[in-house]
């Protein structure tokens, strides 16, 4: 079935596994010109599909060379096959298409490909990546990636993964890209600008992409990232893509953004302040909760932000700063202020993003290290993630893997915090919080 929140995005008896993305974009016309090519698994007999793709114009599709009838309306690509493919089959696809790309409509504003005051953004959280690819665009439709986007060579191109390979052509730039790590859609990303890149030092080959009048700033602003880092490695286990590379647009952007391997940054968030460099951490942490381990469903919400705010605390704990519960009972006042009409564990679309969802998912998590014991709550951490690497998870699967590595029931903990629109109360820290994990 498709996603309970979107209910128009998704499709049904087929699987992609492997998207192949051939992009030229001229960036002062915002002109596209592009071929995806999609390997695909027939999980039902099909005769028929649907792919997900917004306001670009499709110029063919052909099924393993054979030209594909279709339609294109709304945001939906149905495409009625030449002959009859037995489930089990697999098979590509092309779809060439181009035109102005623009970001998708959606409650929470414009997604997807965004267009900077000299470059491109592309942030698809949630339903943002028709915006520029055709897709199955699910959460839990994970598949590997290979990117070529050709640019005029005064601009640096940041796609998810390793970079294969650069091509010169003259006065323009092919950018070879390959993401082996399965990724949901929405984390699917490129990033175009007038970039220079600087090497940071640390456990994991991280990278700073900036305009080169931002670079002092940006550096400042990423000193403690390597810091970040190696905590985050020794509490939730081994970094799980092949590098980390952030990249800090010169436009000013409403908040951070991550992809996979990947973090967006505004000029307007080089700041020195704790609200500044909090967010460093955070989107760091996305890239175990969220990118390696991927949401199933869009009402699991509280697996990614729950758990990257509570990264923050650790680090601010781990740094010398407030201490995680102090963080923690400073937060469940504010919440318990607010109004106690959200489910954690379902909060609906219009809430998706709200700050509860956030600050009482890292509030769970306290709650969850109070009860349990310092041990076993960061056994948890690092199992989850051990257990669930590059794969789609939900709570379900989070609540079990608590009851086993414990030895206790947590239903009723459980029903109190995700299910129970009242916030319960902390129980009461230990003096020995945060001495032995």
């Amino acid at each position: 079935m498709t996603g309970t929140y979107f209910p128009e995005r998704g499709n049904e008896g087929y699987r992609v596994e492997h998207y192949d993305l051939w992009m030229e974009y001229r960036v002062g016309q915002n002109r596209l010109t592009g071929t995806a090519r999609l390997t695909v698994l027939a999980l039902d007999d099909l005769e028929a599909l649907s792919l997900d793709l917004a306001a670009l114009r499709v110029d063919a599709v052909l099924i393993e060379s054979t030209r594909a009838r279709f339609e294109h309306h709304g945001e939906k690509l149905r495409v009625t096959l030449p002959k009859r493919i037995p489930a089990g089959i697999r098979f590509w696809i092309d779809v060439r298409y181009g035109g102005r790309p623009r970001p998708t409509h959606s409650r929470f504003g414009g997604l997807g490909w965004e267009q900077l005051s000299d470059g491109v953004l592309v942030a698809g959280q949630p339903t943002g990546a028709p915006s520029w690819f055709p897709c199955d665009d699910r959460p839990d439709r994970k598949a590997t990636y290979h990117f070529e986007i050709t640019t005029s060579a005064a601009y640096h191109v940041v796609a998810n993964g390793v970079l294969i390979r650069t091509a010169p052509h003259g006065s323009s730039t092919t950018w070879i890209y390959d993401q082996d790590a399965p990724m949901a859609t929405y984390l699917a990303s490129i990033q175009i600008g007038r970039y220079q890149v600087i090497d940071l030092p640390g456990p994991v080959q991280q990278r700073l992409v900036v305009p080169m009048r931002r670079a002092t700033a940006a550096r400042e602003a990423f000193a403690s990232q390597e810091a970040i880092m190696e905590l985050f490695c020794d509490l939730f286990g081994p970094y799980p893509f092949d590098g980390y590379t952030v990249v800090v647009t010169d436009d000013s952007l409403e908040i951070p953004i991550e992809a996979q391997g990947m973090s967006i940054f505004g000029s307007n968030h080089l700041g020195r302040t704790w609200e500044s460099r909090r967010l460093v951490a955070h989107e760091l942490a996305h890239q175990w909760f969220g990118n390696s381990l991927t949401l199933a469903d869009w009402r699991d919400i509280w697996l990614h932000e729950g758990f990257a705010c509570y990264a923050e605390w650790l680090w601010s704990d781990a740094s010398g700063r407030d201490s995680a519960d102090e963080h923690a009972r400073r937060w469940h006042r504010s919440v318990a202020r607010q109004p106690q009409n959200l489910v954690l564990a379902d909060p609906g679309p219009a809430d998706l993003f709200d700050d509860r969802v956030y600050k009482r998912g890292a509030l769970t998590l306290h709650a969850l290290r109070l009860t349990v014991g310092e041990t076993v709550f960061f056994r948890i951490l690092r199992r989850w993630v051990a257990a669930h690497r590059h794969a789609s998870v939900d709570t379900a699967q989070f609540i079990a893997l608590v009851e086993a590595e414990s030895g206790k029931r947590m239903r009723d903990f459980f029903t109190a915090w995700l299910d129970t629109p009242q916030l319960p109360d902390l129980p009461v820290a230990s003096d020995r919080l945060g001495d032995d994990h």
